[in-house]
C-alpha cells in the first residue's frame, strides 16, 4: 500500500472507532507518513512526536536528521539540538490551516526554528524565511477543500491516493529537503524536477487555446507531428522542460553577473527570456510563458517556488562544482531522469564521459583518413555524419568540434 493511502486509510479507521479527539488521537498517521517518506530521502529525515520546549512551547513533532541522534540510542535526539528540518504544528481537520499559519503560536515557533509545518490533516502549510529574512507562507497542499469534503473522500482512501500521490509525496519530499543545504547541481536538479512534475500534473489534459500556436511552431521547427496520447504527453513534457531548463539556464547566467557575495541579489523567473542566447529557446520560453498562458495553466505559482529554490542556492559552492561544459553530466540528465523517466529513455539521454565522447570521435576521424585514404577525415564533404541516437547530442559537438579544428589547420597551411 503506498504511504499516502496508508496514512488515509489509517485516518478512516480512527475517526469509525468514535474514540478520537480532534487533534491528537491522528498524530499516529501523520508521523508514520512523514517517516516513510523521510526515510526514502539520501540524507534521512525522522519525525519526533512532542518535543521538548526549547522556550516556544510545544510543538506537536520536531524533524530530525541522521546526525542530531546519539550513537547509543537512534530514537533519542542529542540534547539541545534543535530539529534541523523544522517543527510541526497540527490542529484538528475542522481549523483551517492558513490563518493558523499566521498565528501568534506558530509565530513563536517560527522565532526558535525558522520553518514550522502546519497542518490539519487536509492542508499542509510550510512557513519559512522570505529574502529579508522574515515568516513567510511559502508552499502549501491541499487534500480537501473542507472538512466535510475531507471526510467523505476519505471514506475510499485508495481513489484519494490515486489523485493526489504524485504531486503529495513529492510536496512532502521538499519539504522535508527545504531546510538543507542546496549546494549541489544533482539536487538543485532533483528540485527543480519536482517542481516541474508539479508543473506537468497541472497542465495535463489542459485544453488553451494560445497553447496551439506553439505546438503547431514545435511541429514545424522539428519536422514532426505530435499525434496521439504518446506524441500529446512529449509535447507537454517538452513545453515543461523548456520552461524549467530555460529558467536554470537563465539563473546561470544571471549568476555571472551577480557575484555569490552579493546576499541582496535575488534572481526573478520572469526576467528568464531576456538572459537566454538561443533564439528559438528564447522566442520558445517566451510563447509558453506568456503571463496570460501561465495564468490559464496555473504555473505562475510553481514557477515563483522554483524562483525561492534557486534563490536558496549557494552558488558559491555550487559553481565550484558546476561547469556549464558539463551541464548535461551535472544537471540535465539528472534532470530528465527525475522529471521523465520514461522520456528519457524514449529520447536517448544517457550522458557518455566527455573522454570517451573525444576518443571514439579521434577514432572514426582516424580510420577515415588511414584506412579509406580521405585526408581531410570527418571534414571531407563526402562524409556523412548519423546519429540515430542523438540523445543529448555530446557526439554530434564533438564531431563539429573536431571538423573546426581540421578547417583551421587546413586555413594556416
Amino acid at each position: 500500500m503506498h504511504p499516502l493511502e496508508t496514512y488515509l486509510t489509517e485516518l478512516r479507521d480512527i475517526r469509525a472507532s468514535g474514540q478520537a479527539v480532534k487533534e491528537t488521537s491522528y498524530y499516529g498517521p501523520l508521523a508514520n507518513l512523514l517517516n516513510d517518506i523521510g526515510k526514502t530521502l539520501k540524507t534521512k529525515v525522522r519525525c519526533i512526536i512532542t518535543i521538548k520546549n526549547r522556550g516556544a512551547g510545544l510543538p506537536a513533532g520536531g524533524l530530525f536528521t541522521p546526525d542530531q541522534f546519539q550513537k547509543a540510542s537512534e530514537a533519542e535526539p542529542l540534547p539541545r539540538r534543535l530539529p534541523s528540518r523544522g517543527v510541526i504544528e497540527i490542529k484538528g481537520t475542522k481549523d483551517d490551516a492558513w490563518p493558523v499559519a499566521g498565528g501568534e503560536q506558530v509565530s513563536h515557533y517560527w522565532g526558535k526554528y525558522r520553518q514550522v509545518l502546519v497542518t490539519n490533516y487536509r492542508d499542509f502549510v510550510l512557513v519559512g524565511q522570505d529574502a529579508e529574512g522574515k515568516p513567510t507562507k511559502l508552499e502549501p497542499y491541499r487534500l480537501a477543500d473542507s472538512e466535510a469534503t475531507f471526510w467523505a473522500a476519505v471514506a475510499n482512501p485508495r481513489k484519494l491516493a490515486e489523485i493526489h500521490t504524485e504531486r503529495f509525496i513529492e510536496y512532502l519530499k521538499r519539504v522535508l529537503l527545504h531546510a538543507a543545504t542546496l549546494d549541489n547541481p544533482k539536487d538543485v536538479a532533483w528540485f527543480l524536477a519536482s517542481y516541474a512534475r508539479d508543473a506537468k500534473a497541472r497542465i495535463e489534459g489542459a485544453n488553451v487555446p494560445p497553447l496551439t500556436a506553439v505546438r503547431t511552431a514545435l511541429q514545424q521547427a522539428l519536422g514532426l507531428t505530435f499525434e496521439d496520447r504518446k506524441g500529446d504527453h512529449f509535447f507537454r513534457s517538452t513545453l515543461v522542460q523548456t520552461l524549467f531548463y530555460g529558467l536554470f539556464s537563465a539563473w546561470v547566467l544571471w549568476s555571472k553577473q551577480h557575484l555569490p557575495t552579493d546576499r541582496k541579489a535575488r534572481f526573478d523567473w520572469q526576467t528568464t527570456a531576456r538572459y537566454l542566447r538561443v533564439p528559438v529557446l528564447r522566442k520558445l520560453f517566451h510563447e509558453v510563458a506568456d503571463p496570460g498562458q501561465l495564468e490559464a495553466l496555473n504555473l505562475n505559482e510553481v514557477l515563483d517556488w522554483t524562483q525561492s529554490a534557486l534563490n536558496r542556492v549557494d552558488r558559491a559552492s555550487f559553481f565550484q562544482k558546476f561547469q556549464e561544459d558539463h551541464a548535461v553530466q551535472y544537471f540535465y540528465e539528472p534532470f530528465l531522469q527525475a522529471y521523465d523517466p520514461e522520456l528519457r529513455k524514449d529520447l536517448g539521454v544517457w550522458y557518455t564521459p566527455t573522454e570517451i565522447v573525444q576518443y571514439m570521435v579521434a577514432r572514426v576521424d582516424t580510420v577515415l583518413r588511414e584506412d579509406l585514404n580521405i585526408p581531410d577525415g570527418l571534414a571531407d564533404p563526402r562524409v556523412y555524419v548519423l546519429d540515430p541516437c542523438c540523445g543529448t547530442g555530446a557526439y554530434l559537438v564533438e564531431v563539429l568540434r573536431h571538423i573546426g579544428e581540421t578547417l583551421k589547420k587546413a586555413a594556416m597551411r
